[in-house]
Order: C-alpha cells, then structure tokens, then sequence
C-alpha cells in the first residue's frame, strides 16, 4: 500500500482518533443534521492509523471502469442501491464491495453534509474509523480498485501540500476548490473537499477551510 515517506513537522494530529475526539466528533455531526433528503450515493470517509499516525484511507478507481470517475481518486462508495435503508449502509455495502473489508456500524462517527458532484448526483459522505490499518485485511475489488494508499493527517495539514484550483465564469471569479498535492497521487475535486471538511472537523483549531463549499441544491 502506497504512502508518503519522512517525517511531517506539521505535528502528528495524534490525538483526533482518541475517544474524546470521537465523542466531540459525533456531537457535531449529529447536530448538523446531514441526514435530510436521501443522497443519490454516498463514500465512506476512512479514517485509520498506520503506524500509530492518523491517516486517511483513498482508492484510486479502476480504469476498467466505464464512466466519468474511472482512473479518479476517491474514497470508497457508490450510487445508492433500492435495499439500502440509508447513506450509511450505501457506504458500508460499497465498502465491503470495493475493499473487501466490513466495516461494522459502531464505527461509524456519522455524516457530513450532503454534496453536488461535479455532474450534479447528490453524495453522502459517511465519517468511519477502521482503527489500526495493520490489523486489517484488504482485498480490493480489481474491476473497481486499481490502488489503494493513505495520506497521514499531518500530511495533510502542511501547507506546502495543499493547494487550490481558481475557476473562472463568464462574469469572472466563479469558485476556488482544494487540492492536496505531494502525495503518491493528488486529491482534487469531490474527494479533495470531503477531505478538507474532514480535516475542519478532526482539527478545527488547526486547519480553517479557505475554499467555499458548493451550494446545497434545493429539493422538491
């Protein structure tokens, strides 16, 4: 499994995976009310440690994969099925689907806001800890998984490894959305911004998004 090298002087964020941040953590979610209208699909947000780090977990889609996202980084997830009672057990199952692994409800932390990808299907992203990488057996789906790595959260939290990308519309500035760079790949789009919402989350003393995230679409 693929993963930066070195140390990171950014601090080893050492402490988001303990029990206090865990409770912390749920309190929010629960109180943002993400549930709302059902989701077109969702992503399971794979916190873990490797090596006694907290890192993020991310596949890179297969580029058998036939549609938009193939060869796309992402976290593991999926349109949701008709059987699915929610977003949380759409990520679970596609989880369980692409990695192999199952991934129990308790470990789940709950729900971020819900997300327009860039095609305009609404996506749940569902906050879960797979505790220690090590203890861990993977098995990547190869028709749907061509890689998967992991990015410590320290990592993650140095500037130099973050980026953003400026787009402009007819009338001028449109938007500014994250990237986060030096890594075996970069993590841009959809999962870059789920990932910039995690880290404000885990660590909201010491990371402060600077992009806006996209408008919640109205519903019917």
């Amino acid at each position: 499994m693929a993963g930066p090298g070195g140390a990171d002087g950014a601090g080893d964020a050492g402490d988001v995976l303990s029990g206090g941040s865990e409770r912390r953590c749920r309190a929010r979610l629960a109180a943002g009310g993400a549930g709302g209208a059902a989701a077109a699909a969702a992503v399971l947000v794979p916190l873990c440690s490797v090596r006694g780090r907290p890192a993020l977990l991310f596949t890179l889609r297969s580029r058998r994969l036939a549609g938009p996202h193939s060869g796309d980084v992402s976290f593991p997830g999926g349109r949701r099925d008709p059987a699915d009672g929610d977003a949380v057990a759409t990520a679970l199952r596609e989880t369980r689907e692409e990695l192999g692994v199952a991934v129990a409800a308790t470990s789940v932390w709950g729900q971020l806001r819900t997300l327009p990808d860039r095609h305009g299907m609404t996506v749940a992203p569902v906050v879960a800890n797979l505790g220690p990488l090590e203890a861990l057996t993977l098995n990547p789906n190869p028709d749907e998984v061509e890689e998967v790595f992991t990015l410590p959260l320290a990592h993650l939290l140095r500037e130099e490894n973050q980026g953003y990308t400026h787009f402009r519309t007819a009338s001028g500035y449109g938007y500014t959305l994250p990237v986060f760079l030096n890594g075996p790949h970069k993590v841009w789009g959809l999962t870059a911004i789920i990932t910039e919402l995690t880290l404000e989350l885990l660590l909201p003393g010491r990371y402060r998004r600077k992009t806006r995230v996209p408008p919640r679409k109205a519903t019917a």
